[in-house]
């Protein structure tokens, strides 16, 4: 039997999360260029999500690492980070998020996920997925397309 392809396994996740946050779109660059930009969580990740400043990632090869972020605010925290091709885990003791790409013909399939995991914060994450989620989600796919271009 085959695995689901990234996205897939992402969307189940997302479902089983209750995730306020989940999107997927076809961006027309290929896989490896917008994967390119996924997978530098380092260098890119400030970039496509607003309100992370930092993102330190130790060096090496590992699918498993522990990463370093730092918000706009400055306040720090480590995260759990599975990052293989087309998949990427990230989970802090407040929040999970992933990412997960596919080969699309001549383009790639992309999706993003992210949710608090304390319980208590559903109420919180309805407002946000009706308020910014969708504006979030845009702004997110927009910038990997632009920065997968430069590549």
């Amino acid at each position: 039997m085959n695995a689901p392809d990234p996205v897939a396994r992402l969307r189940v996740l997302a479902a089983g999360l209750r995730a306020p946050l989940y999107a997927e779109a076809r961006i027309a660059l290929p896989f490896d260029q917008v994967w390119a930009v996924i997978a530098d969580l380092e260098g890119e990740l400030p970039h496509l999500i607003s309100f992370v400043r930092e993102f330190r990632v130790p060096p090496g090869d590992s699918e498993r690492k522990t990463a370093q972020a730092v918000d706009v605010l400055g306040l720090r925290g480590p995260f759990d980070v599975r990052l293989s091709p087309g998949w990427c885990l990230m989970q802090s003791r407040l929040v999970t998020m992933g990412m997960a790409a596919a080969p699309d013909g001549t383009g790639t399939r992309l999706a993003v996920c992210g949710a608090a995991r304390p319980a208590a914060l559903g109420p919180v994450q309805r407002v946000y997925r009706r308020l910014l989620g969708t504006r979030r989600t845009r702004a997110f796919f927009r910038e990997v397309e632009r920065r997968a271009a430069l590549r």
